[in-house]
């Protein structure tokens, strides 16, 4: 996700203060009302159609009618809270709070900072060379950085919502252990001499804590908005496109095919699933309507997951930017530790569940 730079928000002002906690209440209970009435509102939409569900077409205009005002509700207040809480985590205090720590220590801080901190990759990058200058060891800014992306805050809070508090918390765990595992191994590897020259180059200078005791809380509601604005404003389309996407699984694919390409007795579905997701490229909010169609055919929800992880820890995008800062051979161990904590995750889900 974008960062918010507080300094180009509008100024606070005592007055507009009011009309924000009036105005929070009021929008949470609309917010409520309407997202525990989704069903009555897919059934009264579809009604205006000349389809019902027991049509392939029909049952596919119910899962989009249904799931795009769902995923975009969850969307906008998960955004609008982390929006938030970004105004209390500013770069510069996440690399201050990184600096100077110990292997270990500072890997199980820099993951859990990644799963808190509202980054995507794109964004994790720039992070990723100034937690170098700060003189956070190259495992740590790992740890963050397999994080960041793939125990995305948006898939966290969306597998809430939709598959219960079992499968986010194992999905957390198990996040948060790739992360640790891969960020220690590349330390214990030494491998800063695959970093591109210049950022190897790059001073180590003192890390900068950022004071944000100046923002009150007008500002920090305005920060999150504004997060909403930015963010969901270039993610919708990918959203729609996603929902659109699992609206087409899930009225037409047959649920045999779904079980037997993405069930648990093929032992390779599981890294086919993370061969597929590697060249796509969306984000967490996309791709779990597509990993709610999927499941619901029939498919396996470990390898539903490895798929969905694939997709935000190892796009194609992603990797053409670390060509960027890292060599080939960093790049490659950087891809295997993470498929194969992918794996490892796949396998799990489809054993115990």
């Amino acid at each position: 996700m974008n960062n918010i730079d507080t300094q180009k928000l509008p100024q606070a002002s005592e007055g507009n203060i009011v009309v924000w906690l009036v105005g929070i209440p009021i929008a949470a209970v609309i917010w409520f009302y309407t997202y525990i009435h989704l069903t009555d509102i897919a059934d009264f939409i579809l009604s205006l159609t000349s389809y019902d569900r027991s049509t392939h077409l029909g049952e596919a205009f119910h899962f989009f009618f249904y799931d795009t005002p769902k995923v975009l509700l969850l969307l906008i207040g998960i955004v609008f809270l982390m929006g938030i809480i970004q105004t209390f985590f500013s770069p510069e205090h996440t690399r201050a709070l990184l600096s100077g720590k110990r292997q270990g220590i500072g890997n199980t801080l820099a993951a859990m900072l990644g799963i808190v901190t509202p980054f995507c990759s794109c964004s994790a990058v720039p992070l990723f060379i100034g937690f170098l200058s700060a003189g956070v060891p190259l495992g740590i800014t790992f740890s963050f950085l397999v994080a960041a992306p793939m125990v995305n805050e948006i898939a966290l809070a969306l597998l809430l919502g939709l598959f219960g508090w079992k499968v986010a918390a194992l999905y957390l765990g198990l996040g948060l252990a790739i992360a640790i595992g891969v960020g220690l191994l590349i330390g214990k590897l030494k491998m800063e001499r695959h970093l591109q020259d210049w950022v190897r180059d790059i001073h180590m200078g003192d890390a900068v804590a950022v004071d944000n005791t100046r923002l009150n809380w007008e500002a920090r509601f305005k920060a999150g908005w504004h997060h909403v604005t930015e963010i969901v404003g270039k993610v919708w389309i990918y959203v729609v496109i996603g929902i659109s996407v699992g609206a087409a699984i899930h009225g037409f694919v047959p649920e045999d095919f779904m079980v037997t390409i993405m069930g648990k007795d093929a032992w390779w579905s599981v890294p086919s699933a993370v061969v597929l997701g590697v060249p796509m490229y969306t984000n967490a909010a996309g791709i779990i309507p597509i990993v709610e169609a999927l499941i619901g055919k029939g498919a396996a929800l470990g390898t539903t997951l490895a798929f969905m992880m694939s997709v935000i820890a190892l796009s194609l995008p992603e990797m053409l930017i670390l060509r960027k800062v890292l060599k080939p051979t960093l790049i490659a161990t950087f891809i295997g530790v993470v498929t194969t904590g992918i794996l490892i995750v796949g396998y799990l889900f489809n054993i115990i569940l």
